[in-house]
């Protein structure tokens, strides 16, 4: 497996454009991205668990019923969301790429992304529609990369060469999130091409499968998005012989695409709103695997922890809090939590207790933009990672007045 360049482009048949059409009102700030297959192409989402779903989800699902799409359209800078109208709208999102690119409109995957309960106005997607299909280019993964983006900094994108039975194939992703990151799906948006031939069922099992140890392992601030959606178009442009069951060939594709989505999500923690480092915890010995996962999961999502990894506070008792109140079962007497980054480690807990540790070591161990929190549990062979970020000021100061 090799890294390339290219995104959701890098696999053979995929444009993709973005361009601001004025749905945001920042103009130096791309509002709307279109990535298109140039053949049919098997299927596969995964949605938000959220009661309140923004109106694109229940259009994507129905579209993508039988298993096929053929293009991926989505904006940014308003969630269609608690809409009277959002089906209406979303639908007719649809519509537009259907009349502009002659896809059918039911082969079409729908998505938007930021204020919710905001009306959404069909007139300025309409009004860029024809400027958005003609920069469709096989070089346009960046330009949608940013058109999706929110309250991101930076662009989150990544593809991968990989070879099944002798064919070469190409998988590339997109992503956006940076706030409302607390997973129960993915609290994101996430869209994925590849080249591979894959049936829609292998498809969709591959990536709900992939999704419980990659973007069910991330959290920025608890907060469950509305909108979340992970999609994958596999057009088949690769050749290789259809991926109808499990083994090699099946289990070739899904590691191709857990390096696609582990990167992403390093980046989407990374890149979490107002969060100066990222957060690796990675936890190992536990009873079973959901037991190491649950555990992993509350360290990263701790408030108390998270703001004293922005302070650079090696306050490893706040971990022992958090693993005490996850729920799972283990033995606190057995916990062993190690500190470390690229300036250094420190060991601070061993059997559950405290060992002696430079305070001066651990502050320029853990001034570093990337901190990996190593717990061991000492019951079983269970092991998970998890992904998270630190809590700053600035975090309260994007959110005080996220809307206004």
């Amino acid at each position: 497996m090799k890294l390339i360049n290219g995104g959701v482009c890098a696999a053979i048949g995929f444009k993709a454009s973005g361009i601001h059409a004025g749905i945001r009102k920042n103009k130096d700030k791309k509002d709307l991205a279109l990535i298109v297959s140039e053949k049919i192409a098997s299927a596969a989402s995964t949605y938000t668990q959220n009661l309140v779903k923004g109106a694109p989800i229940y259009v994507t699902k129905a579209n993508i019923s039988d298993g096929y799409a053929q293009a991926i359209i989505c904006n940014s800078g308003n969630a269609n969301t608690c809409n009277a109208n959002g089906i209406e709208i979303a639908e007719g999102m649809c519509e537009l790429v259907e009349k502009h690119t002659g896809i059918k409109k039911t082969d079409v995957i729908v998505a938007s992304t930021g204020v919710i309960g905001q009306p959404l106005d069909l007139a300025p997607i309409a009004e860029g529609m024809e400027k958005l299909t003609s920069s469709l280019n096989y070089d346009g993964s960046n330009d949608a990369a940013e058109a999706i983006m929110t309250t991101d900094l930076v662009k989150k994108e990544i593809a991968y060469e990989f070879e099944i039975d002798g064919k070469i194939c190409h998988i590339g992703g997109i992503a956006k999130g940076s706030g409302m990151i607390h997973p129960n799906m993915a609290t994101m948006l996430v869209f994925l091409t590849t080249d591979t031939a894959i049936s829609p069922e292998m498809l969709q099992k591959a990536l709900s499968t992939d999704i419980l140890d990659s973007f069910n392992m991330i959290s920025v601030d608890g907060d469950t998005s509305t909108n979340d959606m992970v999609s994958v178009l596999a057009n088949g442009m690769a050749e290789n012989p259809e991926i109808t069951t499990e083994g090699k060939n099946y289990a070739e594709f899904c590691k191709a695409l857990s390096a696609v989505t582990t990167y992403l999500c390093r980046n989407i923690a990374k890149d979490g709103e107002g969060a100066t480092k990222l957060l690796e915890c990675r936890v190992s010995g536990g009873k079973d695997t959901q037991t190491a996962k649950t555990i992993a999961k509350s360290v990263i999502c701790s408030s108390l922890f998270k703001a004293a990894m922005f302070g650079a506070d090696a306050n490893w008792g706040r971990i022992l809090c958090a693993i005490g109140y996850s729920g799972a079962d283990c033995d606190v007497n057995k916990v062993a939590v190690n500190l470390s980054s690229s300036a250094g480690a420190i060991h601070v807990c061993e059997k559950g207790s405290g060992v002696d540790f430079d305070e001066d070591v651990a502050k320029t161990v853990l001034s570093e933009d990337e901190i990996i929190i190593d717990i061991t549990l000492g019951d079983g062979d269970g092991k998970a990672v998890a992904w998270g970020c630190d809590l700053t000021y600035d975090y309260v100061k994007i959110n005080g007045d996220y809307r206004t």
